[in-house]
């Protein structure tokens, strides 16, 4: 995976993600509407075949790089709790 920074402002960031697709995105773009202060978070995908995706994040007061990192960090969590419960499963 790379991230591509295509724009950043204040309250603005496009970046591009090589190498991923609709899975990730999709988990991110959920993860951010949690974040009262995220205004939009959706992403674009052309084809996944030939393209990747590109993630849009507009937040009223906070760093949109602040929002996607705490975003990563809560399916991180999640992620763990899931493989705990799976572990548990055996």
């Amino acid at each position: 995976m790379e991230i591509k920074v295509l724009e950043q402002e204040k309250n603005k960031l496009k970046i591009e993600i090589t190498g991923e697709t609709h899975t990730l995105c999709n988990a991110i773009r959920n993860e951010l509407w949690n974040n009262k202060s995220v205004e939009i978070a959706g992403y674009q995908l052309e084809h996944p075949m030939v393209s990747s995706p590109v993630l849009m994040i507009e937040t009223e007061k906070e760093d949109p790089k602040k929002a996607l990192l705490n975003a990563a960090s809560s399916l991180k969590k999640k992620i763990s709790d899931l493989r705990k419960q799976a572990d548990k499963l055996k």
